[in-house]
């Protein structure tokens, strides 16, 4: 039995649906319900186009073409999307990203993106330096990226990005995720719609008769909120995979991840052009973060309980699908299981991210003065192929990477499980100080000079980036709150912020 009719059969037709943290659902509760007597299905099979869905359900059709809209701004400090309709630049916020990223198109052009309306719409404005993954790109961009894996797999892998998207019917080659990514047509309930999240899901044992409905809600999102691998085969896309394998529910840790990337070549999917260390990439690990012990996982919360906050439609209550954060609400989604104002609630979810934001850009800065130190390194020594120092600082070096990787890609800035990231920034940063400390011993036995601040060059890689040229934007820089990191490194930001 499929995934999709596994999750199906959780949840009843006419139950006031929920979908997921970013992910899009559609409520079966609506003021157009269906009849009882009615065995037939809703929509028919494979039917793509939200508009179609809305003949029935035209409240939450609104709601879903509301996530086109521009966000409140001023409401998040730290994660601000669409905020105020401006797209924020990720390798402005954070310079130690496109040094630490050069030789991947993540170090050209990474934005923060606009929503689920968007999409498609993003990729395709995106540099073209983000598309030489071709058709894999597709897998959670398009609801008919399952569609074109069932039909023809190796096609899909093996087309272009443009030649894949030609793919999908002319009138949706637009469009982002819609209703039948999160339901079934026949019924409405929820069910995942990815062959990627069915080979999970069996990869941790999450059998049927272990799934709760929280389960269902949480990988409704966690279909495409989750971190994957464009699986190579000499330099060829494959596949996309999770890197879950050894992992369990509610214990798919981080160094479950990483010793997937790191032991599985096909992960492999770039070169590090600061190292030359050939690495895997780690994206918005939400589902794998939340899932790993957080306080609210553990009380029974949902991505949608945050997320998609109920709201009244006539004499119904519906999950409310112009889907943002609870801070761009005023913290309505908080109210029912917190007391405490609105103001005093805010300030508790900014505090945390704050730390863990610290965190973040200490271990960003210490992880980038270690690519550096591997840069001199390279370039100083008249080989460097199996000297024990030079391997153990790497091996310290790929562990703090990653992990600096996952938690600047997770999406909550660290809120929705604050322990954890406390817990992966502080082994980051203790990998990175014992890559720092190998690397200057062996350097000085060699008589190599190295200075106390390594000059990281930000400019250089920040700037005239891809086809597009882009550049740094001073104003979507994002300081550490605490101070530390402009003091630390100081003359490496000094002359880039002058």
């Amino acid at each position: 039995m499929s995934t999709s009719s596994r999750l199906s059969k959780n949840v009843l037709a006419t139950a006031v649906l929920v979908g997921g943290m970013l992910m899009l659902a559609l409520s079966a509760v609506a003021c157009a319900p269906v009849k009882e007597a009615s065995t037939a299905p809703l929509f028919a099979a494979g039917e793509h186009d939200p508009a179609v869905w809305g003949e029935v359900y035209p409240e939450v059709y609104t709601q879903w073409l509301a996530t086109q809209e521009k966000r409140p701004a001023g409401k998040s400090e730290y994660k601000r999307g669409y905020d105020g309709g401006v797209m924020y630049d990720k390798l402005s916020e954070f310079p130690f990203m496109p040094l630490l990223f050069k030789g991947w198109g993540f170090g050209i052009d990474y934005k923060e993106p606009r929503g689920h309306y968007y999409m498609l719409i993003d990729q395709a404005e995106a540099d073209p330096s983000r598309v030489k993954a071709g058709g894999a790109c597709l897998t959670c961009k398009s609801p008919y990226a399952q569609d074109l894996q069932a039909k023809d797999k190796s096609g899909l892998f093996a087309a272009t990005y443009g030649e894949a998207v030609e793919m999908i019917p002319t009138e949706h080659r637009t469009l982002g995720a819609t209703c039948i990514d999160c339901h079934d047509t026949a019924t409405v309930g929820l069910a995942t719609r990815r062959w990627t999240v069915d080979a999970a899901l069996k990869e941790i044992g999450l059998t049927e008769d272990k799934m709760m409905k929280r389960d269902t809600r949480l990988m409704v999102c966690g279909q495409c909120h989750a971190t994957y691998s464009v699986m190579k085969d000499g330099g060829q896309s494959v596949d996309v995979d999770l890197p879950w394998e050894g992992g369990t529910w509610g214990a798919i840790t981080v160094e479950t991840i990483i010793e997937n990337l790191e032991t599985q070549k096909p992960r492999l999917e770039w070169t590090q052009e600061v190292t030359g260390f050939k690495l895997a990439f780690i994206r918005h690990p939400d589902v794998e973060f939340y899932t790993a012990g957080s306080t609210h996982f553990d009380a029974g919360v949902a991505c949608n309980d945050c997320h998609m906050p109920r709201v009244s439609i006539g004499d119904a209550w519906v999950a409310d699908h112009n889907i943002m954060s609870p801070l761009k609400r005023d913290m309505v989604a908080c109210k029912g299981c917190h007391t405490g104002s609105p103001e005093e609630m805010r300030a508790k979810v900014l505090g945390i991210q704050e730390e863990s934001l610290t965190n973040l850009i200490d271990a960003g800065y210490r992880v980038a003065t270690v690519a550096k130190l591997f840069e001199l390194a390279n370039r100083s020594l008249e080989t460097t192929s199996g000297d024990p120092a030079y391997d153990e600082a790497a091996a310290h070096y790929r562990q703090a990477f990653y992990r600096m990787l996952y938690m600047g890609a997770e999406n909550s800035v660290g809120f929705h499980n604050p322990p954890e990231a406390r817990r992966i920034l502080g082994d980051a940063k203790t990998e990175a100080d014992q890559a720092d400390a190998g690397l200057r011993k062996l350097l000085a036995s060699k008589g190599v000079s190295v200075p106390k601040e390594i000059a990281l060059e930000l400019p250089k890689y920040l700037s005239d980036r891809g086809v597009r040229k882009l550049d740094f934007v001073r104003g979507d820089y994002i300081p550490d709150p605490s101070g530390a990191a402009e003091k630390t490194w100081s003359n490496s930001l000094d002359l880039l912020l002058r």
